[in-house]
């Protein structure tokens, strides 16, 4: 992997070494520059899970992707320059109260003198590491996270606390046990096909911004600032795509 043009395309400034600073600085830059986006889903664009194939969509074509992507990138990124990462499988949380089957999200835990939560994968989620070991709420800006033991899973809880009632919501429950990015394969193939998933069902790409997020959702553009949110109806689908290259820089 070439580290310096990854770190180009994800505009990382500072230095590059195995500490928690780094990490920190890594995970809020790879989430403002790389977009959570399900575009090849709907223009018939293979999603196959090989690091030099995802090398080459995110940081050479300057696209993003969804978790099985952006997370597997990330963590080889992360072992290069000298973090021990272990990718974990996750069921993201149903309006129901139930969570989705195994391998349904890729999430990471890295190693340093404590383990912490990482993710650039999971859309409007936490830009900086989670302490894992911490079972009390983590403050990011408006938000709230708690990691909360569940039997031998874990569930990751967010709340915004902007919120009239603010409430603690699950967003997704995952195990320790250590996973390759292959394992992740046909579940990666079922959300590239199954109308019952998401990502089938809309096309969406959302970036975070340091003011809030830009997210095109379909033909609706959304700009959040300073917890002010604008959404502008498309009319067309080349509006569409003049808003992906504006907003995105990405070129279909």
């Amino acid at each position: 992997m070439n580290i310096k043009t990854y770190l180009e395309r994800i505009h990382y400034q500072g230095e590059v070494k195995p500490d928690l600073a780094t990490l920190r600085r890594l995970q809020q830059a790879h989430m403002r520059s790389a977009p959570f986006e399900n575009l090849s889903i709907h223009y018939k664009q293979p999603i196959i899970l090989e690091e030099d194939l995802l090398f080459k969509k995110i940081v050479e074509k300057k696209r993003g992707g969804f978790c099985y992507e952006l997370n597997g990138l990330f963590s080889k990124l992360l072992q290069e320059i000298g973090f021990k990462v272990t990718k974990l499988s996750a069921g993201v949380a149903k309006s129901d109260g139930t969570f989705g089957p195994e391998f349904d999200h890729l999430t990471l835990l890295v190693h340093l003198d404590q383990d912490y939560l990482v993710d650039v994968g999971f859309g409007d989620s936490f830009q900086q590491p989670l302490l894992f070991n911490q079972r009390g709420e983590q403050n990011q800006g408006e938000r709230s996270y708690q990691i909360v033991q569940d039997g031998e899973a874990f569930v990751l809880m967010e709340q915004n606390n902007l919120d009239e009632k603010p409430k603690l919501q699950a967003q997704y429950r995952f195990a320790l046990q250590a996973y390759e990015l292959a394992d992740y394969s046909e579940m990666c193939k079922y959300h590239q096909s199954c109308p019952e998933s998401t990502f089938t069902q809309k096309r969406i790409c959302s970036r975070a911004t340091p003011e809030g997020r830009i997210s095109l959702s379909d033909l609706t553009l959304i700009i959040t600032e300073n917890n002010e949110r604008q959404e502008t109806e498309l009319i067309s689908e080349e509006e569409f795509l003049k808003a992906l290259k504006k907003f995105f820089d990405i070129e279909l």
